[in-house]
């Protein structure tokens, strides 16, 4: 990440493009995500996946129309909290990132647990537990170690996603051209085990796919033309998402239409040996494997930053969650915590586990969108006049969907999340001596890597 050194401050180059904006956004998404997470929304759909992530894609563009304005409104690298912390106030921006913090600290998990359902589907005499702790063993263990193996590689796995996705696409299609598919193709889209119900409930399982799209927002010091280039880049990685999401549920909706199942969290790779044969289907396995460790060096190492940034700005116990190893210059202590709430995905499957980690999300989508709102009220109060439409109507559907979706995600998930957020705001009365005192600030800028040389 290039930089350029002042006297008092480290500023970040604005060289990225739209292009290069998208891809980053694209490639912590990662696409093949789809494809993994498919037989749980079929099967919560009542078959009908293309549907689900379609309004998955909806409610994330309302969402991201809310990040662009606000990329414009408070430029630089930004955040949920950032934009709440700004425009509400800094102890609702805490609460923001605490949620983002539940985000962070259990997405590794779910990455973990991908990758070993996909290590379990390749060499199923070995439990799947078993592979879930070699997986956090060696993604913890090349984090401590400080290899920037994710950030080297982004581009080059992005692409190689990119073209095993096509290739299966095309596989499918093929497939369905000498096979036929066994039910009409509307029903991929409706059919009689569908409600509306069932497909809400399945987009905000598919929601999941879509978590990263705001990271693109963090890019706000390095991007070629700024806040307009965040802004269209937001759009462009949501739609071009979407159209990913939206496209491969259908042609695999159309592989094995319905809802059934042996087994929905290993349905792609049996899908993958329908379409293409064992060894295809082994071969992908194996790219996707490699792909999804890489991932999880990226998502540890992001949730262990995020915890070392609040413990050393005063949000979390400095003493604990502050340090770097001297040895290493990485936040080890941290990464042993992720590594450890790794663990408990033994006692999760793939759905309860995608399901409350939205949690954090959708409220973070729903701050953002009333984010926009009062920065209507505030452009209001000063003369300005910003469409009502932009300002007030479209964020406020959106935060209005990104709520029932949060209501639309299990009992465990919203369980799980109201603790986390009632603990939060216990932590944050301790903190503010009775919400007295405005919340310590975080810094989630990039020049915070830079200066306190953060390798993980």
């Amino acid at each position: 990440m290039n930089s350029e050194t002042t006297e008092n401050t480290m500023r970040l180059k604005g060289d990225l493009s739209l292009f290069s904006v998208v891809l980053f956004g694209l490639a912590y998404i990662s696409p093949g995500i789809v494809v993994t997470i498919f037989g749980v929304v079929a099967a919560t759909s009542g078959g009908a996946a293309p549907t689900a992530f379609a309004i998955a894609t909806l409610a994330m563009l309302l969402t991201g129309l809310s990040y662009a304005k606000m990329a414009g409104a408070v430029p630089g690298a930004g955040s949920v909290y950032t934009y709440a912390r700004k425009m509400l106030d800094s102890r609702i921006g805490f609460l923001s990132g605490w949620a983002m913090l539940l985000d962070y600290f259990f997405i590794p998990m779910v990455g973990w647990l991908i990758t070993a359902i996909y290590f379990n589907a390749q060499f199923p005499e070995i439990p799947k537990w078993v592979w879930l702790i070699v997986s956090v063993g060696i993604t913890t263990a090349i984090n401590v170690f400080g290899m920037k193996l994710a950030d080297r590689v982004n581009k080059v796995l992005m692409f190689i996603a990119l073209g095993s996705l096509v290739l299966f696409a095309t596989l499918c299609v093929v497939f369905l051209g000498k096979h036929g598919s066994s039910a009409p193709a509307t029903d991929a889209l409706w059919n009689s085990g569908t409600s509306i119900g069932a497909v809400t409930a399945a987009a905000a399982i598919a929601a999941y796919s879509f978590l990263g799209f705001d990271a693109v927002s963090t890019l706000g010091e390095e991007a070629r033309g700024g806040a307009r280039t965040i802004g269209r880049g937001i759009i462009g990685c949501v739609i071009a998402a979407g159209a990913i999401f939206i496209v491969l549920s259908f042609v695999m909706q159309l592989v094995h239409p319905g809802a059934k199942f042996a087994d929905v969290d290993a349905a792609a790779y049996h899908l993958k040996v329908q379409v293409g044969g064992e060894t295809y289907a082994e071969i992908i396995n194996f790219v996707t494997i490699a792909g999804s460790i890489a991932s999880c060096i990226a998502l540890q190492a992001s949730a262990a930053r995020l915890m070392y940034v609040m413990g050393r700005d005063g949000a979390l116990p400095k003493a604990v969650f502050g340090n770097l190893s001297k040895k290493t210059g990485t936040p080890v202590l941290n990464l042993l915590l992720t590594a450890a709430a790794g663990v408990i995905a033994m006692k999760l499957d793939l759905t309860t586990a995608t399901s409350f980690i939205n949690f954090g999300a959708f409220l973070g989508f729903t701050l953002v969108n009333v984010c926009v709102i009062a920065h209507l009220v505030r452009e209001r109060r000063h003369g300005r006049t910003p469409n009502l439409f932009s300002y007030l109507v479209m964020p406020a559907i959106g935060a209005g969907v990104s709520l029932y979706l949060l209501t639309k995600l299990g009992d465990v998930a919203l369980q799980i999340g109201g603790v986390w957020l009632a603990i939060g705001v216990v932590y944050l009365a301790v903190l503010t001596k009775g919400f007295r005192r405005p919340a310590p600030e975080m810094t989630f800028d990039d020049d915070t890597a830079a200066t306190d040389t953060v390798t993980a």
